[in-house]
């Protein structure tokens, strides 16, 4: 056992999971903050709360991370860390340009990855990989999207004729509700990932049996971590989902939250680990499809397509090389050498983010094409 590296891997996992908060925030607010149902900082707080309670609802996807996509045996602590970096890495990368992209699938892959490095592709249970992460990111965004398609239609069409202000009013009103679920839905999804990861440690380091239930001090760590990740707000990417891809009004985003919330909770029964960014993206373009004469701007979601496409590679790869450094190094001196790495990129790049600053102050903006505001007048904010 070593403990030194183990306690460096639950300390990453901890930061993974607050990454994958404030880049999360928006796939349930973005749409409230949008129409303004809620304030910007009301809507943060309020996610933050929902998602703490939503992390101790379900276990199910905290268990198919921890045994359903890597053989346990084959796996060690640096593996783990290493993941851990390239799924950090990947979350803010794309939080940084604006892109909201899956942190899900953002740790899959740098797990993956490193654990290639290190035992071979036999050491990924790819039917697992496929059956529970591939298939359900090709289909999720498409069943929210026609849920959210059908529900804007009937939403318009059933109350064509209360007045546009009462109506708008009124979804505002039930907007506050739906968010709610979604953030509550977020948290039994993807709190436990991180969970799974940390339990995946305790195994790898010989601390819990293999096969092992996540332990309380795991589960209430990561809910508190993934919490304040939302409550600072992830305003660039909120900024995108909720300005960037539809022009939408009030009934557009009820339709949207609830779309998303049921096919988040539906996939935390099952226990697949899906991307609740890619079940928000649809929905909120569902919505556009189901509006007449709705602006969808393709551009912005060709765009993030893309990057979802990237994602299990590219955090796979940065996986890899971080467990690289770190076993050529060797011992716990080479997983806190790139400890430090991963310290001082994440400092250069929030440094970096403070000329092109996004805040909620100014997240509600009107759309200029870019992902990021100008104004360095106002102040940043995650």
């Amino acid at each position: 056992m070593n403990d030194g590296i183990l306690v460096l891997v639950v300390v990453t996992a901890l930061a993974f999971d607050f990454t994958n908060g404030f880049h999360d925030t928006g796939n349930a607010m973005a749409t409230s903050i949008a129409t303004r149902a809620l304030s910007p900082k009301i809507a943060v707080a309020l996610s933050g709360a929902l998602n703490l309670v939503g992390a101790f609802l379900s276990l199910s996807v905290a268990a198919t991370i921890a045994s359903g996509l890597v053989n346990t045996h084959l796996v060690t602590l640096t593996v783990v860390f290493a993941g851990l970096v390239g799924g950090i890495t990947w979350n803010l990368l794309t939080w940084f340009f604006g892109i909201p992209s899956s942190s899900s699938h953002a740790l899959i892959g740098g797990v993956i990855g490193a654990t290639m490095a290190a035992a071979g592709t036999h050491g990924v249970k790819w039917h697992g990989v496929v059956s529970k992460v591939i298939i359900p990111a090709g289909l999720s965004p498409v069943i929210a999207g026609l849920i959210a398609t059908v529900g804007t239609y009937l939403i318009y069409r059933l109350s064509r004729s209360v007045p546009n202000r009462t109506r708008s009013h009124g979804f505002r009103l039930g907007q506050i509700g739906s968010a709610s679920l979604v953030s509550l839905a977020h948290g039994t999804n993807d709190a436990q990932k991180t969970m799974g990861i940390i339990t995946l440690a305790l195994i790898a380091n010989g601390t819990v049996d293999s096969g092992a239930e996540a332990p309380f001090w795991v589960i209430l760590s990561c809910a508190i971590a993934i919490s304040m990740g939302t409550y600072l707000g992830g305003w660039r990417v909120i900024r995108t989902l909720g300005k960037g891809l539809v022009e939408i009004d009030s009934p557009q985003g009820m339709a949207a939250e609830s779309a998303s919330a049921a096919t988040i909770l539906l996939s935390s029964h099952f226990g697949y680990s899906l991307s609740t960014t890619h079940v928000a993206t649809g929905s909120i373009l569902g919505t556009g499809l189901g509006r007449k004469n709705a602006e969808v701007r393709w551009s912005v979601a060709g765009r993030m397509a893309t990057a979802w496409l990237l994602t299990l590679p590219a955090a796979g790869l940065v996986g890899a090389g971080c467990y690289g450094i770190a076993q050529g190094i060797g011992g716990t001196t080479g997983v806190l050498v790139v400890f430090v790495l991963l310290v001082v990129a994440s400092a250069a790049l929030y440094l970096r983010a403070r000329g092109t600053p996004v805040s909620h102050h100014n997240v509600n903006d009107e759309w200029k094409g870019a992902t990021a505001s100008t104004d360095a007048k106002k102040p940043i904010a995650a």
